[in-house]
């Protein structure tokens, strides 16, 4: 999708936007690729107009492959397929973030089932890692059955499956709200490897009760997470890794960070950043994820992916957009808690 964003201003009263492309599944490759210096492509569709080419403009800046990507005719005025737009401003100390997403009738929400040769892409191309969330999920009926059709396919090739709950309220709004997402993200969940959120996911995804803060409500209790883990590698046996942000908002503009990993019964956990300046929160928990994955696929072990993903995450939350403009040596400097001194 395209995301409008007015910079310091508000959507309501501005009068100039500055573009970005963005989405669940396309910031943590684009993540990957730019960051971490790997091979990734994007299954999507967009409409062939102006718009749509932009998008490709933007994605062909962010080096993710396009292959896949299908391309619907446009039909004049956008009463049958459109590109998704997605205006979101960044919020500033007691003023909070705020979303306005124009995404119905678009290209990506009306694919279907059969469209897209996911055996080409798992069993001959050599897909190692499949990534898709619940923001797709939430688009239409036939997006869920393509994200269901998707995921067996990769499970049968031997890819590993990741999907980030990513609840979006206003996604599901008109469709069912919370027991909607819960019955469509319960029953995708037997088919993923790698579980991925945060609390308020895992509790409106799954309905899976969590605590997050302390008796005083003061600081973030990881025990409640890892109880409330425990309970969904137990509903779900598949789950290999389950990873989780954690967030204290005090401000827009200031946020306790964390997150923690939890697999083969031992949950590994990030160091917190307490107080961590934020410049642009969107796209934090994808940048996470992108980290998390990398950290899986160079084979690094649990505690190294999720110092890496919230490194990440840190670090994209930094700079405006919902993509990261870090590089892994920025990364690797972040893991180890460095300042924010000149590099000279």
């Amino acid at each position: 999708m395209l995301r409008l964003d007015p910079g310091e201003g508000r959507i309501s009263t501005t009068r100039n936007f500055q573009v970005w492309e963005g989405g669940g599944e396309y910031n943590v490759a684009r993540g990957l690729k730019r960051c971490f210096g790997l091979r990734t492509a994007i299954v999507t569709a967009l409409a062939d107009n102006p718009v749509g080419r932009l998008v490709e403009d933007l994605m062909y800046q962010g080096g993710v492959d396009q292959s896949y990507v299908r391309w619907v005719p446009f039909d004049g005025v956008g009463r049958e397929v459109r590109n998704g737009l997605n205006f979101t401003e960044r919020g500033f100390g007691v003023r909070a973030a705020v979303g306005c997403s124009d995404r119905g009738h678009t290209a990506v929400s009306q694919l279907k089932t059969g469209e897209i040769d996911w055996d080409q892409i798992f069993g001959v191309d050599g897909c190692q890692w499949f990534h898709t969330g619940g923001i797709f999920a939430a688009l239409s009926e036939s997006t869920q059955l393509v994200a269901l059709e998707a995921m067996k396919a990769a499970k049968l090739h031997g890819t590993v499956v990741s999907y980030d709950l990513n609840y979006r309220p206003s996604l599901w709004k008109s469709i069912g709200g919370k027991a909607e997402a819960q019955e469509v993200n319960r029953a995708l969940a037997p088919f993923v490897d790698v579980m991925i959120g945060n609390e308020e996911d895992f509790t409106a995804s799954l309905g899976m009760k969590v605590d997050s803060l302390d008796a005083d409500h003061s600081h973030l209790d990881t025990s409640a997470f890892q109880k409330m883990i425990e309970v969904a590698v137990e509903t779900y046996p598949n789950f290999t890794v389950v990873a989780t942000t954690l967030r204290k908002a005090t401000s827009a503009s200031r946020n306790d960070w964390g997150a923690v990993c939890y697999v083969d019964g031992v949950l590994h956990e990030a160091p917190w950043r307490k107080d961590l300046e934020i410049f642009d929160r969107v796209g934090g928990g994808d940048s996470f994820a992108s980290g998390l994955i990398y950290g899986f696929l160079t084979a690094r072990g649990p505690q190294w992916a999720v110092e890496c993903g919230a490194a990440h995450g840190a670090l994209a939350m930094s700079t405006p957009g919902d993509t990261t403009m870090a590089s892994l040596g920025e990364v690797e400097r972040a893991m180890k808690l460095g300042t924010a001194r000149v590099d000279r």
